[in-house]
């Protein structure tokens, strides 16, 4: 199971895209908002308590200063893929790619693109997949219908250029 989190109900459009790309790979998710700054004892406990509950990695999104994704893996070790969100009191997003991605040695946090929940969902889902064979064939089906999508693309050029 993975736990997807967020720090306020605004980034739930961007982060909604792992939720929906983990159903599309048949693992389970939990999802909550879980502040750093305005809830810090239910981050700790949610942190604290993870592994307990069964959860196998974390997605945490967050905006602005983008506290929760680091705050979550300095107490956890499980692993934690931070999601910077374009939020309304972003810095046109750079302040969170930069709060998420500047992590100090020892607390690392696997960062994905700006509003990149979407392969936020799919990297939880390979970690899992890792272990689990089922979780692992469903990504390689993924993997080869992108490639299927990008011949389908090239054929189109290839017969539009012709005209």
């Amino acid at each position: 199971m993975v736990g997807i989190i967020m720090g306020s109900l605004s980034d739930r459009k961007v982060m909604q895209e792992a939720a929906d790309m983990l159903t599309e790979l048949g693992v389970a998710y939990e999802m909550d908002i879980v502040s750093a700054h305005r809830t810090p004892e239910k981050m700790v406990e949610y942190a604290k308590t993870a592994r307990d509950r069964g959860l196998k990695v974390i997605v945490a999104g967050a905006g602005g200063a983008a506290h929760l994704p680091g705050m979550v893996a300095s107490l956890t070790t499980l692993p934690v893929i931070g999601v910077p969100v374009k939020s309304s009191n972003s810095i046109d997003g750079w302040d969170s790619v930069l709060s998420i991605l500047q992590m100090p040695s020892g607390v690392p946090v696997a960062t994905v693109a700006l509003n990149g929940a979407r392969n936020a969902g799919i990297l939880a889902a390979q970690i899992i997949g890792a272990f689990d064979p089922i979780v692992g064939g469903k990504l390689t089906s993924y993997k080869e219908a992108l490639k299927v999508k990008v011949d389908e693309m090239s054929r189109e050029l290839h017969q539009s250029s012709a005209i």
